[in-house]
C-alpha cells in the first residue's frame, strides 16, 4: 500500500518510494530508508510529503504492517541495497578514471559484473528495484550498473557462453562512458533541450567509442556496443543508422537492455514507467527491437509471468 507521510515524520526502516521535490534535489527513489545522511537529506528539501510504501517497510506511523515484508525480508533488500550502493562507488570511480586518462582495468571492472549477476540471480525482482535508485549525480553510473547486469542476463539466456556473457557485462559498464564528457547541466536538464542539446547528448556512443579505441586491449566487441547500443533495427538509430542485418546479437541485447532501464528509469524530466508498460512498448515496435529478446528480457524480470502474453 502506498501511503503520503510528512517529511518530517519519516522514520529509518520506511521504504521511500518518492520524494515529492525535484529532481535535482533528491533523486534517490524506491529505497530503504535505513541512514541519518538520507533521512537529513530528504529534510533538507523542498518536499512537504514522501511516497512509502508499507508493503516493504513501516507504515507511516513507524509499525509493521500485517502481511508486508518480514523481518528477513527486509533484512534483505537492504542488503542488496547496500551491494547496489557500494558497487554504484567502485563504478564511478573506475569510470571516472578511465574518463580522466586512465587505462581501463578488465580485472576491476569483470568482479562487478560477476557481483552484480549474483545479487540478481539470488532476488532478481529485488535488485532490478534496487537498481531504480539514483541521486542526481549518479545516474549515469547507476544505469550503467543497471544495464550490464541485465546485459549478462539476458546473454546467459540467449544461449552465450559464460565468457561472452562476462564481456557483455564488461561492455554495459562501458557502454555510456561518452557521457561523462556532457556538461551535467544537459545532462540532467528537466526540460526540453535545444537541437544544440540534444546533438550533444546523441554524440555520446561515437564519443566514448574514440575514448576506448585509443586503448589496444580493449576487445571489439565492448567497441562494438559502447558505439551502436542507440542503432535500431529499421536503421532510424545513431550514429551510423545501421539496419537489422548489420547488427549483431549481443548489440541487439545492448540496445534491448538500454532502452528499457531508460524508460523504468525516473530522469529529472519524467517519471519511471512500470516493468510490463515497458516490455510491452518494446514488444509493439518490432521495428526497432528484436522481440525474441524483449520476451526473454520479460521472463527474467517477471519469472511468474507467462511469456505468452507477448505472443
Amino acid at each position: 500500500m502506498l501511503v503520503h507521510v510528512p517529511k518530517d515524520r519519516i522514520r529509518k526502516g520506511m521504504f521511500i518510494e518518492l520524494v515529492e521535490c525535484p529532481h535535482s534535489e533528491f533523486g534517490k527513489r524506491r529505497f530503504l530508508l535505513t541512514s541519518d545522511r538520507d533521512q537529513k537529506a530528504i529534510a533538507a528539501t523542498s518536499a512537504e510529503r514522501v511516497l512509502v510504501n508499507t508493503a516493504l517497510g513501516l507504515d507511516q506511523n513507524g509499525r509493521p504492517v500485517p502481511g508486508a515484508s518480514t523481518k528477513s525480508e527486509l533484512a534483505r533488500i537492504e542488503r542488496v541495497q547496500e551491494k547496489v550502493e557500494t558497487a554504484t562507488v567502485e563504478l564511478r570511480g573506475n569510470l571516472d578514471a578511465i574518463g580522466a586518462g586512465e587505462r581501463p582495468d578488465f580485472d576491476k571492472l569483470a568482479p562487478l559484473v560477476q557481483s552484480m549477476a549474483n545479487v540478481w540471480h539470488a532476488t532478481p525482482t529485488v535488485a532490478l528495484e534496487m537498481t531504480r535508485l539514483k541521486s542526481k549525480d549518479e545516474g549515469t553510473y547507476v544505469h550503467s550498473l543497471a544495464v550490464a547486469t541485465m546485459m549478462t542476463q539476458l546473454a546467459d539466456a540467449s544461449g552465450l557462453d559464460d565468457e561472452t556473457a562476462t564481456l557483455l557485462g564488461v561492455a554495459g559498464l562501458l557502454h555510456d562512458i561518452g557521457k561523462l564528457q556532457i556538461p551535467s547541466d544537459i545532462l540532467n536538464k528537466p526540460g526540453r533541450l535545444t537541437d544544440e542539446e540534444r546533438q550533444i547528448i546523441r554524440d555520446h556512443p561515437e564519443n566514448g567509442f574514440q575514448l576506448l579505441s585509443q586503448y589496444g586491449e580493449i576487445p571489439p566487441l565492448v567497441l562494438d556496443i559502447c558505439r551502436l547500443h542507440h542503432e535500431v533495427l529499421d536503421g532510424s538509430g545513431y550514429p551510423l543508422g545501421l539496419k537489422a542485418s548489420q547488427l549483431t546479437l549481443p548489440v541487439r541485447i545492448s540496445t534491448v537492455c538500454d532502452v528499457f532501464e531508460a524508460l523504468t528509469s525516473a530522469r529529472p524530466y519524467k517519471a519511471g514507467w512500470p516493468v510490463e508498460q515497458a516490455l510491452d512498448w518494446m514488444f509493439e515496435r518490432p521495428q526497432l527491437f528484436d522481440r525474441k529478446l524483449v520476451v526473454r528480457l520479460g521472463g527474467l524480470l517477471m519469472p511468474h509471468a507467462q511469456e505468452s502474453r507477448y505472443n
